[in-house]
């Protein structure tokens, strides 16, 4: 497991764009599979997007298809989620998590993760 430090929340306004990134301080993120999740208040933690471990493939959650892309930079190590149009609805806590099996492609499930990072706050409003 390592320690996930997510950055780049924000308040931002209906059809605008943030990007967030996920790294491992003093650490790497290593072969392993990397996504985002995210949990509004009263909502179980809900898929945004999952990256496989050599980028090769990225799968994303119905509500953010075609918005969000998830992306990762070797050289810098860290991992991003660019968010498009957003909306209200995209309100949350966003999590970033590195999956348990390495040279994976990850799942849509938080019981496949085991490291995360303390999440990052980002509010839409209209």
């Amino acid at each position: 497991q390592v320690r996930l430090v997510e950055s780049g929340g924000g308040l931002v306004q209906a059809g605008n764009s943030l990007r967030l990134s996920c790294a491992a301080p003093g650490r790497t993120l290593g072969t392993y599979p990397m996504a985002w999740f995210r949990q509004a208040p009263g909502n179980e933690r809900e898929f945004v997007a999952k990256l496989a471990w050599d980028s090769t493939r990225a799968t994303y959650g119905d509500s953010v298809k075609d918005r969000f892309v998830i992306s990762r930079d070797k050289a810098k190590d860290t991992v991003y989620l660019q968010m498009n149009s957003l909306t209200v609805e995209d309100t949350a806590v966003y999590y970033c998590a590195r999956g348990r099996t390495l040279y994976g492609v990850g799942s849509g499930e938080p019981t496949d993760y085991d490291s995360w990072g303390q999440g990052t706050q980002v509010t839409v409003s209209s």
